[in-house]
């Protein structure tokens, strides 16, 4: 299967793009591995007529809004994202009704729909900097209500927040955290800023998935307890054979990430199912608010 996709890829002219979550075998198969938006941006350089994404719907609509003169491709169009489902432009909209005039922020874990109407976006990785960049007393923040908790601790602007969350990363809690920390007292605690305030207090390191495998890579320590999505230990391991790694508790996994088989890709990149295009008119208003992020990444 793994030589028939990438013969596929090859006769396509195909890039394929896997998140850090996605299954070893996924991992295995792809050109590049990352976070969602890095992931866009580099396939955007490349002269690939496809992009293949292994991830979830809004990172295939990233790729779009970067890319739209190239095809992308989803292969499993079922694998979506609870965070973003928790917010629409209609509940945007009339959020903002009720708020005095203010830029909006939205997180990239969100629809395009919602970043067409958002003043910029940001990554777990440049959120602060994002907020701080905006000339603005308050800022309304998207979707994820941690991540906007987050990024009040680090700045003076007032932040209001919407009511969203990664379920995965929200059920994450002090207790499970301290207890990893008794099994494994010598390991440095990563957490994502998708966590809830309570866990990032007491982890001794805030950080996005590249950012934790960056840091892991570099740091002198040996054993790490990793705060976020169990996905990403394997990617953890591959870069650092010879360090320890281990989750902070065991229920983090996302269902959604795990969907795309490599059965579906060959799929995928044979008859060109799951395409995803963003229309137009929102396309052009995303990004502007994905462009105007990333120049200050």
């Amino acid at each position: 299967m793994k030589d028939k996709i990438k013969k596929l890829a090859k006769e396509r002219n195909a890039i394929i793009l896997a998140h850090n979550y996605q299954p070893p075998e996924i991992q295995d198969i792809a050109d590049l591995c990352g976070d969602s938006l890095e992931l866009s941006i580099k396939a955007a350089g490349t002269d690939a007529d496809i992009i293949l994404f292994c991830g979830v719907h809004f990172m295939a609509e990233t790729a779009s809004i970067l890319s739209p003169e190239k095809i992308v491709l989803l292969p499993n169009k079922d694998a979506g994202c609870p965070m973003a489902d928790m917010i629409h432009p209609d509940l945007l909209m009339a959020k903002l009704e009720t708020l005095p005039p203010m830029p909006v922020v939205t997180y990239v874990n969100s629809s395009a729909a919602v970043k067409a109407l958002s003043t910029i976006c940001c990554t777990s990785a440049n959120v602060v900097k994002v907020v701080n960049s905006l000339d603005a007393d308050e800022v309304l923040m998207t979707p994820d209500r941690n991540l906007a908790r987050y990024a009040a601790a680090h700045t003076r602007k007032k932040l209001h927040f919407w009511d969203g969350c990664c379920p995965f990363h929200d059920r994450l809690s002090a207790v499970d955290v301290k207890k990893a920390k008794e099994a494994y007292p010598d390991a440095i605690v990563m957490a994502h800023p998708e966590c809830r305030t309570e866990v990032l207090e007491i982890a001794d390191i805030v950080l996005s998935t590249a950012g934790m495998i960056q840091y892991a890579k570099t740091s002198g320590h040996r054993s790490f307890i990793v705060g976020t999505e169990i996905g990403l230990l394997y990617p953890l391991q591959k870069e650092n054979p010879d360090k320890n790694f281990y989750p902070a508790a065991t229920n983090l996994m996302c269902p959604d990430m795990k969907k795309i088989t490599l059965e579906d890709v060959a799929a995928s990149l044979e008859f060109l199912i799951g395409q995803i295009k963003v229309p137009e008119p929102i396309r052009i208003r995303a990004f502007k608010a994905v462009q105007d992020m990333i120049a200050i990444r």
